[in-house]
Order: structure tokens, then C-alpha cells, then sequence
């Protein structure tokens, strides 16, 4: 066989499934040893006959089909989400792999009752319609069994002569001798016409009766198996009384022969007829369309949706389109996703009916689109496991100009300094940069690549410090699978002996398959973390359940869920995409909310356009409310500063606070000082001008001016560090008793000034903080005196375009200068 490849291939291929079980229904004498010896007198006829069995043998086509098939989705449990039209412009469902008995038994009964019997041809049926076609002059009766019914389908229906006929009896045979009447079924079932442009059982089943094949009652059994017999004829829609009564005489057939007892044949009976066809379920069209696109040669995909989620999904995103549509909001899309699993369980790329005109077909899950603050956990993560941060380290938050580049929070107020998990609570935007900043924008813009963002392909230049902020654009689906990641690693962290899997950090699966899990033995498990430790992930989570909300007056509540859930939004810039994440044990659930088209509209906030629909997502889902265990083998105690955050130094209240070992690295704090003050605790001294042994020396948590110039507004308990007693000269320039910041400009400044509309340059207010509550501050521009100013230390300026020096002194004598360029066009 290896020297005949063709042979090896195709004709031993052919020959193989052939059932020869078949051929001894032939007469014995064929086999009989007196056969071999005609053949050996007789090469011509011998001959002629090898090449009759070879023409039977290859008469079959392969595939016997080819014609093109609807794409199919269906759920996790088989159950129809949607389908697409096959290319021909009919409903032909891929081919059954199975018939439903009630069916079977009505299409036999029917078309074929002696269909277990034969051998593909039915000489008693052949003959009784030879002779009624004979004595009636006509053609009454075409005597086909479904055997050759399947053959004629498969040759595209060509006309009924006695030569194709003759065609289809030869074929048939041959099909009886490859396969079994189970496949003849399937085969009959699967392209048997039904009208119109409905081909096979289970489209005919889902247009006429909205539901799949197997819970087909027996009268529409009954009327689907009688239907191909006359399909331009006889249809649901027309027709109706020749219909019924084929129906019902099937049904009566099916009681003499004791398949269906008197009761239930009268019940099935005074079922009504089909009305028009129903159109196909749509119930994850974006996901169909995916499948289709990355599988050409696939018609039928089983996914691990949920058909009743997934309805529940649609119609929540729905009725809020209805009311967002009022502020010319049109589309939602969300995701749900198992967290053990990875298995997505919901997936509506769009809002159903959002329509044509507003992008409905866009598929917005696996879209790029512009962040806005959803990333932040990621960076509060990743701080915490570079040992950057703690978990309530101050992280710095004051007006910024970071070149161009001018973060702001959203109301545009500052707390000076403020606890890292409060900042990502309140999803502060200056304390984040400044954080990203201090990070590392490559290092950051590197994990989150290995965090699975899959759309952060340019630079990190190309982005800078608005990442953070928005400066990228993320697809939902990639955002939500995410913090999945993070959810499968930290929920199975004891359930592994603290051990990690490089695996848990994997895309989301949509193709089900009968072992979703992996198999805990199997795992190759490591005591180090792929990205992010379980440490590192569960102040991360904690702080996310935490979430809080501004509320008109610029002030912020804790808005709490129903459940525990950890959950985050964003706002991109212009108000174009409204973001929602959550994430617990079990799910992690991702909401998108705005307009295809990127037009932004007023009011369009994550908090308050898509949290919304995720609470009601969530609600939605069984879920048992338990939380993720802290996960102590990860953790260790330290002594942290209590205003801080930070490690512990020598000169401050402590707290012993379980954190992240990845945390022992961080830096001990900087924020306290030890203070030396004469004997009233009023003013700081030293030995030049006073007496060490008068001398108290008392720890002191130390703000620098600028954030203590915010820190103490909303900080009533801060105590501004004690001056310098006059006599002690010189000593208040040291570094930590700077009294003077300046607010803006910071550093060497390049500051863009716009044109008015009188041609001139507008004005730049400089901003400056003082430790002294009503300390005067006088002002020189390039040398130039411009004023004093005392409490409120802001002066509007209009230097002309080119580099300046602005020069500070205050009324003690201490002098700050900084140098800064006025840009203009």
C-alpha cells in the first residue's frame, strides 16, 4: 500500500467503509466457488464486472453534501443562541448527529415503513408504483425510499426520469453498504426541504416551532415529517386544511401500528397548525459573528454561555438604552465571566437595537477605547509589589505641571497628601500620575502588557504620564479578563498551599468543553508570582470594595454594594466612554456605556452610567456573597508609621499592620522628624542658642509647605512644625525647616499662554504656600518688584513670551526663586 499512495488514500479510504455485512443480504450463489472459476475462464466478463463492483464502490461523492451550512451558536448546554444564514440564502442548520425518536418514527411511518427492512431500494414499493403509474397513465407514485430520497437531495433534486431513477437505486445501495440507517436518518432529517427557504429538521423546527427538534411534541413531529413530501405545495402558511389532514392521517397510521395509543393520538390531533415562520433566536450575534470570522471551515459552535444569562444580560442593557437615549446615549455592552474557569458566561458586544444608524454591529467588548481611570488598581497593585508603596502610604496630592502636561482631580480640589488606598478609593487623578511617575512609566506600560492589556502597542513615550488617566485605549473585554486573573490567583491561593500558577494569568475561553478546570494535580506550581503576588491583590481588592462617589457639592460618599464586590470605573476624557469593572470570587463582570461613533455627551460618568447596570448585573448572578481569605502565608507583620503609612522609623507613632512581604522592601519614612525646641515647645532651637540640657527633643510628623498648605485645610489635627526662635539665625534654611513652596510653577516650568481675543496674552496666576497662617510674601519679577501679598499668597501675572525669574522673599528674610518659560503662539 505505501507504493500506491493514491490507493492508500482513496480507494482503500472508500473500500474500508464499506459494510460488507450488507452484501450477504445478496444472493449466496455469487460467492460460491464456481463463481471464481467462470471468472478464470471468462477475463472479458470478469473484468466487465470488476469494474460494475468498482463504479458501485466509488459512485459516492465525498462528502455526499456539499452544500453551504448556516453558522450555529449555542450554549453550554446545546440550546440555540443565534445563526446566520448560509451563503446560498437558505436556513440549513450543519448536519444532526442525532434524530429524536418521535420524528424518526413519523418520517418512517410516512415516507418509508419498511425502512429497516431493505437495502436502500424496496422492491415492494417499487413495483406497486410501476403499476399504479402503469394503469393510471401517469406518474402517481415515484416508489423512493428515504434512502434514495437522501441520494436524490444530495445530486440537487435533477428531474424524475427512469434514468435518474435508475441513478438514485444504484447510489443508494451503495449508501446502505457505507453507513447506517441511524446516518441515513440524520443524512434525511438534515437536508430534506421544509418550504420556502427552510432546509432540514432543525431549522424547520426552530422557524415553525421555536424550539429545538427533541421537544417537538408528536403532532409537530408529525407535521414536519410530512411537510418535505410536497414542500411548494403544502405549507404552514397556505394551504393549511390538506396540511392538517396529512398530519392527522399520519398521526392515525402511527395509532394502528400502536406507536401512539388512541388518548394521545385524538390529543395530538387538536394541536394547531404552525403559523408564520418565527424568526431565529439573536442572543449573542457579536459572538457569532467572531466565531464565524476566525473558523470559515466550522458551522457549529458550542459555547460556554449561558442561554439564561444571556437573555437576562440583553434585556437589562436594553431597558437602560431606553433611558440613557434621552441624553443621545446609545450603546452598552457587557461581559460576564466565570473566575475558577475563565469560561465567559455572557457576552453582549452591543446593546440589541441600538440600530444601524448608532453602530449596533460594532462589537464594543473587542473595540479599542480610551480608558479613563480604570487602570488605576492595576498601578495600586503594582506599586504594592514593587515595595513602591504601602498600602496607606501618602502618596502626594497638589496642583502638578509635569511639563505640558497638568493633571487634575475632578473637582479640581487637593488634599496635599493622602493615603494611597484612600486615592484609589476616591480615584484621585494628581496622586496617581505623581505615583506612576515615581513607578516608572516603562515599567508600568511593560506589566501591563503582561497583565494581558493587549491594545498598549506604541511606546511608552507615545503615551506618557496619562496613561493612568486615560492616555491609552483598552478593549473591555481584555480590562474584565484582568481582574479575573487576579480574582482565579488570589481565590485559589490556599486552595494550592500558597502556591502560584503561571496559568491563572490566561485569556478568557469561549468554546465549552466537558473539563473546564484544570486538574489540580497536574499543575506545575511555583512559590513565585508570575505578576502580582496575593498580597498585592487583595488590598487591592479590599481597597476596591471601598469605592467612594462625589456627590454635587464635590464632597465623597461610600457607596457600598449589596455584596461584597471589588469594583472600579472610569470616565474618558470628553465624557466619550463610561467604565465599570467588578470582580468577585466567583465573577468578574465588565460594563461599557456611550456611543459607537466616540461622540461624548454630558453626564456621561462610569460612576454614574455604567456602575449602575453593573450592580444589576450582579444581581443577576448566584453567587454565594463569600469573600477572598486574606492570605497570610503572603503577609507578614510590620510596624508602620500611623500618619504616614510608611515603614516604621525611629520618630513616630507605630501600628503593626500585616502587609504584602513583597512590601518589605519599601523605604522607611520621611515624614517624621525629630523636632529640638527650647523649653516652652514654642520654637525650635539648636546648641548655638541654646543650652543642651534645655533643649526637648520631640518626634514631629512634617509635611512639606505645599502639601501642608492643602493638608491642614481638611486636616484640623495637623500641627504646623513649631518656627525658629529669631535668635537662632541661619538655621531655618535647612532643608527641613523649609517655610515656602510655590504652588505653580513648579520647578523650571515651560507655561503655555493662550491669545485673548484682544491679541494679547492671558494671565497666569502664581501660587505660592506658606507654613505661617498670615505671613507677607513679597513678590520681583526679573528683578522688578511687583507687591506682597499675606494669607492668600496667588498673584495673576502676564509676562511676556520668553524665560523669566519670579523671586520670593517673606518677612523673616527667607528668599525662593524659580525660573520659568512663558510659550505662546
Amino acid at each position: 500500500m505505501k507504493g500506491i499512495p493514491f490507493l492508500s488514500k482513496t480507494v482503500f479510504s472508500r473500500i474500508k467503509n464499506v459494510r460488507f455485512d450488507a452484501l450477504r443480504r445478496l444472493p449466496a450463489r455469487f460467492f460460491h466457488s464456481h463463481f471464481w472459476r467462470v471468472t478464470r475462464r471468462n477475463p472479458v466478463a470478469s473484468g466487465a464486472m470488476l469494474g460494475i463492483i468498482a463504479l458501485w464502490i466509488f459512485c459516492l461523492p465525498s462528502p455526499l453534501f456539499k452544500a453551504p451550512y448556516s453558522v450555529v451558536l449555542e450554549d453550554h448546554e446545546g440550546r440555540l443562541l443565534g445563526a446566520r444564514i448560509a451563503n446560498d440564502g437558505q436556513w440549513r442548520f450543519p448536519q444532526v448527529d442525532s434524530v429524536p425518536y418521535r420524528y424518526a418514527a413519523c418520517v418512517v411511518a410516512f415516507e418509508d415503513k419498511r425502512f429497516y427492512q431493505h437495502f436502500g431500494v424496496d422492491p415492494i414499493s417499487m413495483g406497486r408504483a410501476v403499476w399504479l403509474n402503469l394503469t393510471r397513465r401517469k406518474v402517481v407514485s415515484g416508489g423512493s425510499t428515504l434512502t434514495m430520497q437522501v441520494i436524490r437531495m444530495s445530486r440537487g433534486n435533477p428531474g424524475r426520469t427512469i434514468w435518474e431513477k435508475s441513478i438514485e437505486m444504484w447510489m443508494a445501495t451503495r449508501l446502505e453498504a457505507g453507513v447506517s440507517k441511524r446516518s441515513i436518518l440524520e443524512y434525511y432529517a438534515s437536508h430534506a426541504p421544509y418550504g420556502g427557504n427552510v432546509v432540514g429538521l432543525e431549522a424547520a423546527s426552530w422557524r415553525f416551532y421555536g424550539k429545538n427538534p427533541a421537544l417537538l411534541t408528536w403532532a409537530e413531529a408529525a407535521t414536519l415529517a410530512v411537510l418535505p413530501n410536497s414542500p411548494a405545495l403544502i405549507h404552514p402558511g397556505r394551504n393549511r386544511n390538506a396540511l392538517l389532514q396529512k398530519r392527522n392521517r399520519l398521526l392515525e397510521r402511527l395509532r394502528d401500528q400502536g406507536t401512539l395509543s388512541a388518548t394521545q393520538c385524538e390529543l395530538a390531533q387538536l394541536e394547531p397548525l404552525p403559523e408564520a415562520p418565527l424568526p431565529l433566536p439573536q442572543s449573542a450575534p457579536h459572538l457569532l459573528d467572531k466565531f464565524a470570522l476566525q473558523n470559515k471551515t466550522q458551522h457549529r459552535f458550542r459555547s460556554t454561555l449561558h442561554e439564561d444569562l444571556q437573555i437576562r444580560l440583553n434585556e437589562i442593557l436594553r431597558r437602560r438604552q431606553e433611558v440613557y437615549r434621552g441624553n443621545e446615549i446609545h450603546n452598552l455592552a457587557a461581559v460576564v465571566i466565570d473566575v475558577p474557569s475563565g469560561a465567559v458566561l455572557a457576552y453582549a458586544g452591543n446593546v440589541p437595537g441600538a440600530g444601524k444608524a448608532h453602530g449596533e454591529s460594532v462589537d464594543v467588548l473587542t473595540a479599542p477605547r480610551s480608558t479613563g481611570s480604570i487602570l488605576k488598581p492595576y498601578l495600586y497593585a503594582l506599586a504594592l509589589e514593587s515595595g513602591d508603596i504601602l498600602p496607606n502610604s501618602l502618596l502626594h496630592d497638589v496642583p502638578t505641571q509635569l511639563g505640558q502636561y497638568k493633571p487634575e482631580n475632578y473637582y479640581e480640589t487637593y488634599d496635599g497628601a493622602v493615603p494611597a488606598k484612600r486615592a484609589l478609593i476616591r480615584s484621585l487623578n494628581v496622586p496617581f500620575v505623581l505615583l506612576l511617575q515615581q513607578y516608572g512609566l516603562e515599567r508600568f506600560h511593560f506589566n501591563l502588557q503582561r497583565l494581558g492589556l493587549s491594545t498598549i502597542t506604541k511606546s511608552p513615550d507615545h503615551y506618557g504620564l496619562s496613561l493612568i488617566l486615560g492616555g491609552a485605549e483598552a478593549k473591555l473585554l481584555d480590562v474584565t479578563n484582568t481582574y479575573a486573573c487576579m480574582a482565579r490567583e488570589l481565590g485559589s491561593f490556599y486552595d494550592r498551599d500558597g502556591r502560584y500558577y503561571d496559568k491563572d494569568w490566561r485569556p478568557p475561553h469561549f468554546l465549552y468543553t466537558a473539563t473546564q478546570n484544570d486538574k489540580p494535580g497536574k499543575l506545575q506550581l511555583s512559590k513565585t508570582p508570575k505578576i502580582l503576588s496575593a498580597g498585592a491583590i487583595w488590598y487591592t481588592f479590599e481597597a476596591m470594595r471601598e469605592v467612594e462617589r462625589p456627590n454635587s457639592a464635590g464632597e465623597w460618599e461610600l457607596f457600598r454594594a449589596a455584596r461584597p464586590i471589588a469594583w472600579k470605573t472610569g470616565t474618558s476624557f470628553g465624557f466619550r466612554d463610561a467604565w465599570a469593572a467588578g470582580v468577585t470570587p466567583q465573577y468578574a463582570v465588565g460594563v461599557w456605556v456611550g456611543n459607537a461613533d466616540g461622540e461624548g455627551r454630558p453626564g456621561l460618568l462610569g460612576v454614574d452610567m455604567a456602575a449602575p447596570v453593573l450592580f444589576e448585573i450582579f444581581a443577576q448572578l448566584d453567587d454565594n456573597q463569600r469573600w477572598f481569605e486574606m492570605p497570610y502565608d503572603d503577609m507578614t507583620q510590620m510596624p508602620v508609621c500611623r500618619q504616614s503609612g510608611q515603614r516604621a522609623a525611629d520618630w513616630c507613632d507605630q501600628d503593626s499592620m500585616w502587609i504584602p512581604k513583597s512590601c518589605l522592601k519599601a523605604a522607611a519614612c520621611t515624614n517624621h522628624q525629630l523636632l529640638h525646641l527650647d523649653p516652652t515647645g514654642q520654637w525650635q532651637v539648636n546648641s548655638e542658642c541654646e543650652a543642651p540640657q534645655n533643649i526637648q527633643h520631640q518626634p514631629w510628623f512634617v509635611l512639606p509647605p505645599i502639601e501642608e498648605y492643602f493638608f491642614k485645610n481638611k486636616n484640623p489635627e495637623y500641627k504646623t512644625p513649631p518656627p525658629f526662635r529669631s535668635d537662632c539665625a541661619g538655621a531655618q534654611l535647612s532643608a527641613s525647616a523649609t517655610p515656602m513652596q510655590l504652588i505653580y510653577p513648579k520647578h523650571a516650568a515651560r507655561i503655555y499662554v493662550p491669545i485673548d481675543l484682544d491679541g494679547k496674552l492671558s494671565s497666569t496666576i502664581f501660587q505660592v504656600a506658606h507654613r505661617k497662617k498670615d505671613v507677607e510674601i513679597h513678590w520681583h519679577l526679573d528683578g522688578e518688584y511687583l507687591g506682597s501679598t499675606k494669607t492668600f499668597h496667588q498673584m495673576p501675572l502676564q509676562p511676556p513670551v520668553g524665560k523669566h525669574e519670579l523671586v520670593l522673599v517673606d518677612q523673616d528674610g527667607y528668599r525662593l526663586n524659580q525660573q520659568f518659560e512663558i510659550l505662546g503662539k
